[in-house]
């Protein structure tokens, strides 16, 4: 079976924790390639801009301790900056993912845009969106996945 390039959405919120914990339970295999992309919001001072990015490193490090248990899988850490929405798409569709991995919460970027059906008709890749239950029972994620696949019309 042929490798795929993965884009895990790192956040600060439970949500995405629990989306990359699912995929690695359930989707990812050995080989896969996986890439966790953090976006710093834009900002003007460069002391304020280097302690994002490196809040933003800091946090993609603790998501990486999380793909540990997948063998001789690639895990790299990405961090831009800029607006969330528009810079995930931009990195998905430059990396050439296959698919991407986010957590859906209150504040997700896929509901924060004017239309998310056209923000994600613009990834050429599948996205997996996992939302977290409140409740966790013996140590077990309780979690919905939303597979939204997306088709070029011709």
């Amino acid at each position: 079976m042929e490798s795929q390039r993965v884009v895990v959405v790192v956040e600060d919120a439970a949500a995405a924790r629990a989306a990359l914990q699912w995929a690695v339970g359930n989707f990812i295999r050995a080989g896969d390639s996986i890439t966790l992309l953090h976006v710093c919001p834009p900002a003007r001072s460069r002391r304020k801009r280097r302690r994002l990015r490196l809040g933003g490193f800091q946090l993609a490090l603790a998501f990486k301790d999380l793909c540990n248990g997948i063998a001789e899988a690639k895990v790299e850490i990405v961090v831009m900056e800029g607006e969330l929405g528009e810079t995930v798409v931009a990195t998905v569709n430059q990396l050439g993912a296959t698919t991407l991995v986010v957590g859906l919460h209150d504040k997700s970027f896929l509901y924060r845009a004017p239309s998310p059906y056209t923000r994600v008709k613009s990834l050429g890749c599948r996205v997996l969106a996992v939302r977290q239950h409140a409740t966790a029972r013996d140590g077990f994620l309780n979690a919905d996945l939303t597979q939204i696949e997306t088709i070029s019309l011709q």
